[in-house]
């Protein structure tokens, strides 16, 4: 699944289209029942920003469009009239470039479910005390793998960056909220916010234990494991030998 930081290089890609006035269209049959082409046709697009998994497209008159690209949603920017790509989902068209929206099906005006969502981890000044307050308020047997993903806790951080940032931060993804100290919850979140914005800035680091089972950890060698976590059943991949906390309930 895209997590909060595709969506903030999807904005940056998606600005080369504000202050237009552009051309809407949904090729996708699906897509042609929501209507949302018809709204936006001839709407001049007057900003675009992420709010963490979250794509929001901001245009005159107070329309604003919700965009959230599930598991294989994609945003493509590119010189206006390329041959098209499948069916889309929703075609914006300026003068010079066009957006091509592919394989996300949540495409909603007027929604509220941004004002849900807990503060972005990917803001520019992240509200960390606010992020610490809503896991404190979380039921404390939830294990910190499982929070971090909570959207309406902390937006933006998906599969990938929870594993990544909490083998950085040595905490264990089945280490139990009320086990964790605020200094280890911080930790977290400092270190999501850290390695998700060098991937906006274009930094590719290499991979620690995301998708990487059976490999030695590059910090104490012990082989990364991997085990479904939640009723949602997201893989969580760690370092038994130096990531902090128990490990998973016995099957």
């Amino acid at each position: 699944m895209p997590e909060g930081d595709s969506l903030h290089r999807a904005a940056r890609r998606l600005q080369v289209l504000v202050g237009e006035r552009l051309e809407a269209e949904s090729p996708h049959p699906r897509a042609q029942l929501t209507g949302v082409a018809e709204r936006l046709d001839g709407r001049r697009l007057e900003g675009v920003e992420a709010v963490g998994k979250n794509l929001l497209l901001r245009f005159e008159g107070g329309v604003v469009l919700r965009s959230h690209l599930r598991m294989k949603g994609r945003w493509w920017v590119r010189p206006r009239g390329g041959k098209q790509l499948g069916r889309p989902w929703l075609v914006l068209r300026g003068s010079e470039h066009e957006a091509v929206q592919l394989n996300g099906p949540v495409l909603e005006l007027e929604s509220d479910a941004v004002r849900r969502l807990g503060p972005d981890v990917l803001a520019d000044r992240p509200e960390f005390d606010a992020m610490l307050a809503n896991l404190r308020a979380a039921p404390g047997d939830l294990p910190l793998g499982e929070a971090l993903q909570r959207q309406r806790l902390v937006a933006g951080i998906g599969n990938m960056w929870m594993a990544e940032a909490l083998w950085e931060a040595r905490l264990s993804p089945w280490r139990r909220l009320h086990e964790a100290s605020d200094d280890d919850l911080r930790s977290a979140l400092e270190t999501a916010h850290r390695l998700m914005s060098a991937s906006v800035a274009g930094a590719r680091g290499r991979r620690r234990v995301y998708r990487r089972v059976g490999r030695p950890c590059p910090r104490c060698g012990a082989a990364i494991r991997s085990r479904g976590q939640g009723d949602a059943n997201r893989m969580a991949y760690w370092c038994p030998g130096c990531q902090r906390g128990d490990g998973p309930p016995a099957p």
